[in-house]
């Protein structure tokens, strides 16, 4: 309540919260009753021209309640300001007694300062005479003393040397040299200078022999330094001797580490990197800092020790780097890469104290290009074993083969090779975790995710699916080699399949988890997919090929090894047109598993009934005949050769499309246009033709139903019947009737 009545006051009088008058622009309105510019007259001659009598009255009572409303709050106010105006009435008065007494208080302090001062003044008057002789001795027993000190110093400088307190002694003669330098010319500070520079090269000699025995820690090491340098030895000489003796620590260092891999860098990182560290620290100390100061400052010290140590790290680590690759090489096993990742991060981590205790080394960048190849090899590893694996994958495949379960294995070894890649993407992510250091250098953050990753790894292993799948179309024989047909049929769905979905669904996948940016060109998903497809097709044209080769070769034995000229009257089909349909059939039920239906020709309502005469395509030669006398009669040979003519010509080895008529059309093709080929080359008796007869009217009433136009396989038939008319010494066929009995009795 108190605060809203305050607010409203602020907003009466036009303040904002700190006290203070708002900016607001000011009214000119006459009528605007909160404005300056306010006309009592304006404003009442506006209402009264305005406003009805009774809107009046109202104005005149909400302007009352206004009035009493602020009224009240102005009073509200007073009483709640009226006990701080009180208190504050109270303090004011309470603080002039405080300074009363305190004005006091200063009255009586000066007055005793001035006391003081007198008694000071007087007291000085009375001394004056003394001090002057008192200043006067003080000076010569400080003389005396430094005499006293001159002439104790060798004495001082050997019971030091005795003590082994060299610090002690190199500071005593130090305070000493330049007054015994300046008067070396009076024979008693003469013989004080000789003894001192005995004594100090004895010193020196010891300091010298404590530094080659390296016994020492690496405190003495760096004290016993720091003196030789105070007794002017040579600095390139100290520098050359300390980084010795540093070098043989940090080598037998390196010869203690370990065979695993996380305690290899661990061991490398404690030991060796860290004494690294500290050599680099003492040395700085030593001959970099301390020499840019003091006596050492105008001898170039820095300089020279700074090349050194750049020299002595980068030999050291070069050797350090070298075992630390080799060690990589050997992690050949890709189960488990958090074991690498971490030990790569350590490995990196400390490495970094190195380029702050060294700026401009060039080991850190060792270190992660280390780190990099480590990374690139590991990559390279994922891709063999994902190889590896899908070739494995493919001889349990091929152990597997059986028709019915082909949808089972498509399926099977579909899904493993998927999950194989998202296990090694889940290990390879590793090497990009936010807690690694090294995952935030550029490298980690572009190139390794697009031409590492995505390229070396995933896209290669894409490509290399379809070229392996591609091999097994390269070595067919007479058989089409030694690959399972099935396989080919398989692969051929497989590398399908990667072109519809799989390959777009894994490269989103991984342009998703890695945040590829494609800012380096990089493989498109539809070129990989046309490889896919490229692969799907030659596999199922192979398929086609090497199944239509099957059929074909025993047709071809059945039509070589038979005495057509000879042969007995047919009374039954032969077996090996019953094998024909039979592996048709069982080739249907295979690709049916895996591939659609496809679209077929409408069939005509007598494909089962054609029959089939001994010239080809004789109800076209019909009617050119027609056109011809019975006393001439025209050569069959022209009419099947002008029949080819208008005829539609066949491919036999043409690319199937993707669906299970297309492919039994292919395999049809073949085997018929093989069986007119063998047909061709052979001698036939009356009832060798009439044994084609049988035969081919037997195939007519099986395969029509797997090709997608019926009239391609009635015209091979009728060729192959036509081209043995033509080779046949008695040309007399058989009856169809007959023909029908024997084939549905078969």
């Amino acid at each position: 309540m108190k605060r809203r009545v305050h607010g409203m006051l602020k907003l009466y009088y036009g303040l904002n919260e700190e006290g203070k008058a708002a900016d607001q622009p000011e009214s000119l309105d006459p009528c605007d009753i909160n404005g300056p510019h306010f006309d009592p007259e304006v404003y009442l001659n506006k209402l009264r021209r305005e406003c009805s009598l009774g809107e009046l009255m109202d104005q005149e009572s909400c302007m009352v309640k206004q009035i009493r409303s602020l009224d009240s709050d102005m009073q509200t106010l007073v009483y709640e300001n009226y006990n701080k105006f009180i208190s504050a009435t109270d303090t004011i008065r309470k603080m002039k007694n405080d300074f009363k007494k305190m004005e006091d208080e200063m009255d009586c302090l000066s007055a005793n300062m001035a006391a003081i001062t007198e008694f000071s003044a007087c007291i000085s008057g009375t001394l004056q005479d003394q001090h002057t002789q008192i200043t006067k001795l003080s000076g010569v027993h400080t003389l005396l003393r430094k005499l006293q000190f001159l002439f104790e110093l060798p004495a001082r400088l050997n019971k030091c040397l005795e003590l082994q307190a060299y610090a002690q002694a190199v500071s005593s003669h130090r305070r000493a040299r330049c007054v015994l330098q300046q008067y070396s010319h009076l024979p008693s500070f003469k013989g004080i200078q000789d003894d001192c520079h005995a004594i100090m090269d004895k010193l020196a000699q010891e300091l010298r022999q404590k530094f080659r025995d390296g016994g020492s820690s690496a405190k003495d090491l760096s004290e016993c330094v720091e003196l030789l340098l105070q007794l002017d030895e040579p600095a390139e000489e100290l520098c050359d001797k300390f980084l010795s003796h540093a070098r043989s620590r940090l080598e037998m260092d390196l010869q203690g580490l370990e065979t695993d891999i996380l305690e290899f860098i661990d061991r490398g990182c404690n030991e060796f990197v860290s004494s690294l560290c500290l050599v680099i620290t003492s040395y700085q100390e030593l001959f970099i800092n301390h020499a840019q100061t003091g006596e050492l400052a105008s001898k170039n010290i820095p300089q020279m020790a700074n090349g050194k140590l750049h020299a002595f790290v980068d030999d050291l680590a070069a050797r350090y780097f070298s075992l630390v690759e080799r060690r990589m090489q050997e992690e050949k096993g890709v189960g488990d890469n958090s074991l690498l990742v971490r030990a790569l991060d350590r490995f990196h981590r400390r490495l970094q104290a190195v380029a702050k205790l060294l700026p401009g080394s060039s080991v850190p960048n060792q270190g992660t290009e280390i780190v990099i190849r480590a990374a690139t090899e590991r990559v390279k590893q994922y891709l063999a074993a994902l190889q590896s694996f899908y070739m494995d994958s493919l001889t349990d495949v091929r152990q597997a083969l059986a028709a019915p379960r082909l949808p089972e294995l498509l399926s099977s070894l579909s899904a493993s090779i998927l999950n194989q890649i998202k296990s090694v993407l889940a290990s390879v992510h590793l090497f990009t975790a936010k807690d690694i250091t090294f995952s935030n250098k550029p490298y980690f953050k572009g190139e390794f995710c697009s031409q590492g990753v995505r390229e070396s790894l995933v896209v290669s292993f894409i490509k290399f699916v379809c070229q392996s799948s591609r091999q097994f179309c390269e070595s067919a024989g007479d058989k089409g080699g030694s690959t399972p047909p099935a396989l080919l049929l398989l692969l051929s769905r497989l590398c399908l399949d990667y072109e519809t979905s799989t390959i777009s669904y894994i490269l989103t996948l991984t342009d998703e988890q890695f945040l590829v940016q494609h800012h380096s060109p990089v493989t498109a998903v539809t070129t990989l997919c046309a490889e896919a497809r490229e692969a799907a097709q030659k596999l199922l044209n192979h398929y086609v090929k090497v199944q239509g080769l099957i059929i074909s070769q025993m047709l071809r034995k059945s039509v070589e090894t038979r005495d057509w000229v000879n042969t007995i009257e047919p009374r039954n089909v032969r077996a090996v047109m019953k094998r024909v349909v039979e592996d048709t059939t069982s080739i249907d039920v295979q690709v049916g598993l895996l591939y659609e239906e496809g679209v077929r020709k409408a069939h005509s309502s007598d494909s089962s009934k054609r029959t089939f005469s001994v010239y080809s395509s004789s109800r076209q030669q019909a009617r050119y005949a027609a056109s011809y006398t019975p006393s001439a009669p025209m050569d069959t040979n022209l009419l099947s050769n002008i029949h080819k003519l208008f005829s539609e010509r066949i491919d036999i080895f043409s690319s199937v499309e993707f669906n299970k008529v297309s492919v039994m059309t292919g395999i049809i093709k073949i085997s018929l246009k093989t069986f007119l080929e063998c047909v061709r080359l052979r001698t036939f008796g009356r009832y060798g033709l009439q044994q084609i007869q049988v035969d081919c009217h037997y195939l007519q009433m099986y395969l029509w139903r797997f090709v997608s136009d019926e009239n391609l396989v009635h015209f091979l038939l009728d060729e192959i019947v036509g081209s043995t008319a033509h080779r046949c010494l008695d040309p007399a066929p058989m009856e169809q009737s007959v023909i029908e009995v024997i084939c549905e009795r078969g």
